[in-house]
């Protein structure tokens, strides 16, 4: 429900305006005023026909009456500039609120994947050094792998969102269905291609004395994409209706649940065998599992999505929604899919530098998750939004929506690189008794600072596209920033120029930040 200070506001507002001394220009802005209220009282009454289908929802978004409002920016009368700033402030702080609303749960459940991915690679890193850069390869490869299934699940957002702001609670259910059907199809896919990467691993040119080490890890992990895949299913669909805090505790859940894992199967806890680098990967499959169960039991076994589950099993697969989740998923999954690869595939390059170099590699990627994972959750709060309002075609709070976005990932960089530019010079020791690697880090540290901005820049209109499903676009730019700029940049600064793996991550703000001015541009030109 709207607060009732709001409907305040406005009545006082009304009385002022009636007290202007220019009878034309307060008619007008009466006119307006009377407009607004009208709207709010009608958003009043869709919230309550939300709530009383789905009461654990959050209010539906704070509307306003585009035209009317846009019309009083070039006003000349002074009273119409006054309710122009005031109204359109009130409105910008909604969107404010509404993301953190949204977007909190999801971050924090994302930061339950950066503690895992902290714990993991500081509990692999002090067990040996050859296997966190074993691990590090390994991760690298699959990484690119569930970023891009990852991807290809969020087609499912700005169709559920946009249903869900329309109120079409009856087709939900029958999208995600089609959903999971699609994402069973694709891991079978993934796990194909990454077997005979699998049959191929020692022509990569990686250590030879890691390869024993890589090549268990390897299978178990592949086991456990499928589960990875599902898992995103089910939360792309709560996150369309808004939803987040499920994930949110079910992420925090199978994160605890893999760190104990880790520390019984790889130092050999509780009369466990000492299994190293193998006994994180069968932690990891175990709560993956853990993840999609725990979904699926809260899904078809739990009255909170009954209204949604009655459209899941009431429905079949249909060739249409089929083809409709793989038009939006695909673009995506590739997007995301590049981006993901100036890492990965950038951890070849890394590996032909040395086993040191691997391992501080590694090392950044998991203080990288810092920021990125939590761009991530903003973004994904964003995309529902922008979704939402697509879906009552409200193209000003789209903008607004993703303009507030970008705003909060600025402040979001800020809060995280800082501290970790501070700790610059410890943080290589908090994950390797080498004192190599952490020099190796330190240094690594800077080019990291460089991208941060391009990075929330990139995630947050990248995100406000897929609102809007405007997608195609997307793999064409990401094609260009990160094959054609970023990849190709490593190699000279790395080898060519000499700079060594400083010169390698040198290249990935110059793919980000292009990758952010151009998803900005085309959102730009898309919400005009």
């Amino acid at each position: 429900m709207l607060p009732r200070v709001f409907l305040f506001f406005f009545s006082s507002f009304h009385i002022a305006i009636c007290t202007s001394q220019n009878q034309k220009s307060e008619a007008e802005i009466q006119e307006w005023v009377v407009g607004v209220v009208n709207q709010i009282r009608r958003a009043q009454n869709k919230e309550r026909q939300i709530e009383q289908v789905q009461p654990r929802l959050p209010a539906f978004p704070f509307p306003q009456p585009v035209h009317q409002l846009e019309g009083l920016r070039n006003t000349a009368q002074p009273v119409g500039k006054l309710a122009y700033w005031h109204i359109s402030n009130l409105l910008t702080m909604q969107h404010y609120k509404a993301l953190f609303t949204l977007g909190i749960p999801i971050v924090i459940g994302q930061i339950g994947v950066i503690i895992l991915g902290f714990a993991d690679t500081l509990m692999i890193g002090h067990h040996s050094t050859n296997e966190l850069a074993a691990a590090s390869f390994v991760n690298n490869m699959f990484t690119l792998a569930i970023i891009f299934a990852t991807g290809f699940s969020y087609g499912l957002t700005p169709i559920v969102g946009s249903l869900f702001g329309r109120g079409e609670t009856h087709v939900v259910g029958r999208m995600l269905k089609n959903s999971l059907f699609a994402n069973t199809l694709l891991a079978v896919l993934l796990t194909l291609i990454m077997w005979i990467l699998y049959l191929n691993i020692h022509r990569l040119g990686q250590p030879e004395e890691l390869l024993p080490l890589m090549r268990p890890y390897f299978i178990v992990l592949l086991i456990s994409l499928l589960f990875v895949l599902l898992f995103n299913g089910f939360k792309q669909f709560a996150d369309g209706i808004t939803d987040t805090r499920v994930s949110m505790w079910i992420l925090l859940t199978g994160n605890v649940m893999n760190i104990i894992g880790n520390y019984i199967l790889i130092y050999g806890k509780l009369g466990m065998p000492e299994m190293g680098l193998l006994g994180a990967g069968i932690s990891t499959l175990a709560s993956r599992i853990m993840m999609v169960v725990v979904f699926a039991v809260i899904f078809f076994c739990t009255r909170r999505y009954h209204i949604y589950k009655e459209g899941f099993l009431h429905n079949t697969l249909n060739r249409a929604d089929f083809l409709h989740l793989n038009k939006l998923g695909w673009p995506i999954a590739m997007q995301m899919g590049m981006e993901t690869a100036s890492f990965s595939l950038s951890a070849i390059m890394v590996g032909w530098i040395g086993t040191t170099a691997l391992a501080a590699h590694q090392v950044m990627l998991a203080i990288s998750q810092i920021c990125f994972m939590m761009y991530y959750g903003m973004g994904a709060a964003v995309a529902v939004r922008v979704s939402n309002f697509r879906g009552q075609n409200d193209r000003m709070n789209v903008r607004r929506s993703a303009y507030a976005g970008f705003h909060i990932m600025l402040l979001i960089a800020l809060i995280g690189a800082l501290p970790i530019f501070l700790l610059r010079n410890e943080l290589g020791g908090w994950f390797s008794d080498s004192p190599a690697v952490s020099v190796m880090v330190a240094q690594l540290i800077i080019p990291f600072i460089i991208y941060q901005f391009g990075d929330g820049l990139q995630i947050n209109f990248a995100n406000a596209l897929r609102g809007i499903a405007d997608v195609k676009p997307m793999m064409y730019i990401a094609f260009i920033a990160y094959f054609l700029i970023s990849l190709p940049a490593g190699y000279f600064f790395g080898f060519i120029m000499d700079w060594g793996i400083i010169g390698i991550w040198m290249a990935f703000p110059f793919g980000l930040t292009t990758a952010g001015i151009l998803y900005y541009l085309r959102f730009n030109r898309d919400t005009k």
